[in-house]
């Protein structure tokens, strides 16, 4: 243990740790803009700098450790000027147009400015301006980035793709998509990891606001929304609510509030994607398909990217069901639109999700054909919904809890839990046992794939399904991803089937979910959606009444003709830029 002091308070901590991990034991929060914890520990921002008793010069606290008998002051007035004029540098540099930019009022910088009470920049303002397709569902503004390189490291340390690097040096440095490409002919994944860590506005999803504000006013069009599971976990945060107030059936009224015809809940084609998936899962696994390579999930289009553009010769390995956002499009303009006697060119869909792959996803020509256009016709972020919810000026506290719309109400707790990272694996393996013995396991009989803290990695189960053994395995983040497959490859592991979320924690990790500065909040927002399953009148997918009824009225069967038509898909009907593999 080494004994230092900080602020005139005295501290012991274990040898190794920094400056700044010793204040945080005495509630001292040192600014920053750079650091990531275990990610990036550059000190490229300097703003976290701090005087030691005895040293001529600053120490950033971000990267210097502590030494035994160390004094340490952290606003002293050497500091405090240092700390200005490093911020006052920044903004120089970066576009200050806070009352247009989506980060406003939840970004770093700015609150770093209005703290250090900065009212005017004294330097020269010179500000970079760059191209980029504002089509791409990713946007990058280099007019706000700080050069913090953030993305940069959580996209190679945390997604291993690399999409990011750091050109040129000094005043000139910028931050671009690496190896000279554009961002369509990188291998971006689109999981938004980027757009959550970013400290400023210069990273954000495309707004497709208006294009759901213009379907709302068009009285030829039908406005159907669908609500993912992991958006009842999240969107609260952004009104100081907590999950049992910020409930999923608020978002129903405040959706029917600002004109939508119908909303509905994802949660039921997660039911329907149980079915699917299980049901084919279990064909290959006794075709003896899995015997050398796993079947993977298909329902995180950010992992589809990943596989097709590191991995392709193992497409064939993902299961040909489709997202569950995919299915529910596709049920709407055939389905419900029947039921409704609507033409399913008229019916609009919008998904509200937790993630910005899922606009890309939308975006596929792989997605036409059925009916008419597009499964989904927009999709909207949680923080997307957030927008709207103050561009119309409602008060959450007034929303009150309605139900969904009749036909595709019913949803289990199985269809909620595909939020969190094991669910999808969970929930299929409920179904698989009862399609298998025909009865049904303890609802927690396949716990064992959940994450049990936030240090996300690989969860592994061999499960005993009527005297059958299964391997599963459950993974996210693409990094993690990337370990495992190269695992399989070399044959050092084997498994049946294998869960993959993009995004660290599963979608309630999601790259469209609402950013907090230092902290991750998947593991807490995934605990949330494993007690609404605990309490949940119905906790199988195959025992949701509207998906029997479905099935019944108009799919026939899981795996039937019309089902393929409808729910699954050709993974290699569309192609991802292929980039070299990394050794």
């Amino acid at each position: 243990m080494v004994n230092l002091t900080i602020d005139n308070r005295a501290v012991s901590v274990p040898e190794g740790t920094t400056i700044m991990q010793a204040a945080l034991q005495l509630d001292i929060h040192i600014p920053h803009l750079c650091f990531l914890k275990e990610i990036n520990e550059i000190a490229a921002c300097r703003v976290c700098v701090v005087e030691v008793e005895g040293k001529d010069r600053l120490f950033t606290a971000c990267n210097s450790v502590v030494e035994p008998d160390m004094v340490v002051h952290t606003n002293s007035p050497k500091v405090m000027r240092d700390r200005r004029k490093t911020v006052e540098m920044i903004l120089s540099e970066h576009d200050c147009k806070c009352a247009t930019c989506v980060r406003s009022g939840n970004c770093s910088l700015q609150k770093l400015s209005n703290d250090l009470n900065i009212q005017d920049v004294p330097f020269h303002t010179i500000v970079e301006r760059a191209s980029w397709d504002k089509t791409f569902p990713l946007i990058k503004d280099s007019a706000k980035c700080i050069k913090c390189q953030r993305c940069i490291s959580v996209c190679e340390k945390v997604q291993s793709l690399g999409v990011w690097q750091l050109e040129s040096t000094g005043s000139l440095s910028t931050v671009n998509v690496s190896l000279g490409r554009s961002i369509r002919e990188a291998d971006c994944s689109l999981c938004g990891q980027c757009i959550t860590h970013c400290p400023v506005g210069a990273l954000r999803e495309r707004d497709d606001t208006d294009k759901v504000w213009d379907a709302m006013a068009d009285p030829n069009k039908t406005v159907v929304f669908q609500i993912a599971p992991a958006i009842r976990t999240a969107w609260g945060e952004y009104f100081g609510m907590d999950a049992k107030e910020a409930t999923v059936n608020k978002i129903a009224d405040a959706l029917k509030r600002m004109g939508a015809d119908y909303v509905f809940d994802t949660v039921f084609s997660a039911d329907l994607t149980i079915m699917e998936e299980a049901t084919e899962f279990i064909h290959r696994f006794t075709e003896g398909d899995c015997k050398n390579m796993p079947m993977f999930t298909s329902c995180c289009p950010g992992w589809v990217r990943f596989l097709k553009s590191q991995y392709p010769h193992l497409t064939p390995r993902l299961s040909t069901a489709k997202s569950p956002q995919q299915m529910f499009g596709a049920v709407m303009k055939s389905y419900f639109a029947q039921s409704i006697g609507k033409k399913p060119e008229d019916i609009f869909t919008v998904s509200i999700m937790p993630c910005v792959a899922k606009k890309g996803e939308s975006n596929m020509e792989l997605y036409f054909g059925e009916y008419a256009g597009r499964d989904t016709d927009v999709v909207l972020t949680n923080r997307e919904l957030v927008r709207m919810l103050r561009a119309s000026h409602i008060d959450p506290h007034t929303l009150e809890d309605i139900p969904f719309d009749r036909l595709m109400r019913d949803g289990s707790g199985a269809g909620v839990i595909f939020g969190a990272t094991g669910g999808v694996m969970e929930a299929a393996l409920r179904t698989a046992y009862f399609l298998i013995t025909g009865s049904d396991p303890e609802p927690d009989a396949f716990s064992v794939v959940r994450a049990q803290s936030d240090r996300f990695g690989v969860n592994e189960a061999t499960v005993n399904i009527n005297g059958i053994e299964v391997k599963a395995a459950v993974v996210s983040g693409l990094g993690n991803t990337r370990k495992l497959i190269d695992a399989l490859e070399r044959g050092e592991v084997h498994y049946d089937f294998v869960e993959v979320m993009a995004c660290p924690g599963g979608c309630v990790g999601g790259g469209g979910q609402p950013i907090h500065e230092d902290q991750e909040m998947a593991y807490s927002r995934g605990k949330t959606l494993y007690f609404l399953d605990a309490n949940a009148k119905v906790r199988f997918s195959h025992h949701n009444e509207d998906i029997q009824k479905l099935y019944e009225d108009y799919m026939e069967k899981p795996n039937s003709h019309r089902a393929h038509m409808l729910l699954h898909t050709d993974h290699d009907a569309w192609e991802m830029p292929k980039a070299p593999r990394k050794i």
